[in-house]
């Protein structure tokens, strides 16, 4: 069963919240939970904010958009996150970030 990956409209773009696993094999999007947060793994660690950094860096990439448009409004010093995207809808947010093929929500 496919859920919901929940995104919220903003005055400029979008906002949605991410669950990051650091210190995983590889950077990638895992799932989705059942209450809408997108599960992101990072193979960053969670010191000297590297995990927030490599975040930024993987989503702008996912999203074609500048790394100063991804924006951490919430939750810097958590696995709970979220996040502000400047310039996007959230209907090519919902598409660019659907999980990858292969990875399992298994964290």
């Amino acid at each position: 069963m496919s859920r919901k990956f929940e995104i919220t409209g903003a005055k400029r773009g979008a906002a949605f919240t991410v669950r990051v696993v650091t210190r995983a094999q590889k950077t990638e999007i895992a799932g989705i939970g059942e209450d809408g947060t997108l599960k992101i793994r990072l193979t960053a660690s969670p010191v000297d904010g590297q995990s927030n950094a490599q975040l930024i860096e993987f989503l702008a990439q996912r999203l074609s958009v500048d790394k100063s448009k991804v924006e951490i409004v919430g939750g810097k010093d958590s696995r709970d996150k979220m996040i502000t995207v400047e310039g996007i809808s959230t209907a090519d947010v919902e598409e660019y970030l659907k999980p990858d093929e292969g990875a399992t929500d298994s964290d």
